[in-house]
């Protein structure tokens, strides 16, 4: 059974069509500029496919909620041409096959927890660090959206009192893990890209404090049995080790569980070489059929 998923991203459309297992049997990037550019691109990778079902995971916000007026658009973006669109009902203008929508860190995390290393958890949060940062959050096996979904990127943190970078996001300056975390704000302070950076002890220190008081507020409220980070960022191996320090010094205790003694199987990497995103949406492709 083929079917079709999309991948869509702020920078680049993957498009790919797979089986019931998970196998990805042809991909394809399509880079995202404007609706008027790119979506004809994806509608033509799909033509020839004979899709039975189709899995769309986006960058967001989005309106995953079915019985709402603008399900499946793009909401309020500040990507260029994408605001309020209607990503969904333009495939659905072309395409007659049923279809699964979510956010592009759900995508993600579904991916993880169907086909990964963390195949079969019930609760679990996946968060990443690169352009941007999102996260997807699963409790009980659902994927959660609850007013609208999850923004774990936008959590207030505390900046430490010698880091004097104004920070990145236009919301919320220097109070947000994503203005303070994210690849753009690692190479704005520092004045080098991220992967310029890889020798210099301070900046994944910084870094490591951020996410880990993310992560912390995570557990604290979300009691997930396993977080897992990707992103472009988290391809820093050595932050591994830093953030799990960290959050150990930000639980100062309070949790105590078997999980939390083992950190190394606790806050781990994603694990199918940056497929999961796609393969998250074939297993929303599959759902939608089912």
């Amino acid at each position: 059974m083929i079917l079709g998923a999309l991948e869509a991203g702020g920078t680049k459309m993957v498009c790919a069509i797979g089986d019931e297992t998970g196998r990805i049997l042809d991909q394809t990037s399509i880079p995202t500029t404007i609706p008027e550019e790119t979506m004809p691109l994806i509608i033509d990778y799909f033509m020839d496919k004979d899709v039975k079902a189709l899995g769309v995971a986006s960058f967001g916000p989005i309106d995953p909620d079915p019985t709402s007026e603008t399900y499946g658009y793009i909401t309020s973006t500040p990507k260029p041409g994408w605001t309020n669109y209607n990503i969904l009902g333009e495939l659905k203008k072309t395409y007659d096959v049923p279809m699964g929508f979510d956010t592009d860190v759900n995508g993600s995390l579904l991916g993880e927890v169907t086909w990964g290393s963390s195949k079969g958890l019930t609760d679990a949060v996946y968060i990443t660090i690169g352009t941007g940062i999102g996260g997807g959050v699963m409790s009980g096996g659902n994927l959660v959206h609850g007013m609208l979904h999850p923004e774990l990127g936008h959590m207030l943190i505390i900046p430490r009192a010698n880091d004097h970078y104004a920070g990145r996001c236009p919301f919320h300056g220097n109070n947000c893990l994503e203005g303070m975390a994210s690849g753009p704000a690692i190479g704005e302070r520092w004045g080098r890209p991220a992967k310029e950076l890889a020798g210099q002890k301070e900046v994944w220190e910084l870094e490591a404090d951020y996410v880990a008081q993310a992560l912390t507020n995570v557990i604290l409220t979300l009691s997930p049995k396993r977080i897992i980070l990707g992103g472009g960022v988290m391809h820093q191996e050595v932050l591994f080790p830093l953030i799990r320090t960290r959050v150990k010094e930000c639980l100062n205790g309070y949790v105590r569980t078997s999980l939390l003694d083992d950190l190394d199987n606790y806050v781990v990497p994603a694990s199918l070489n940056d497929d999961q995103g796609i393969m998250g949406c074939i297993k929303l492709a599959l759902n939608a059929l089912e």
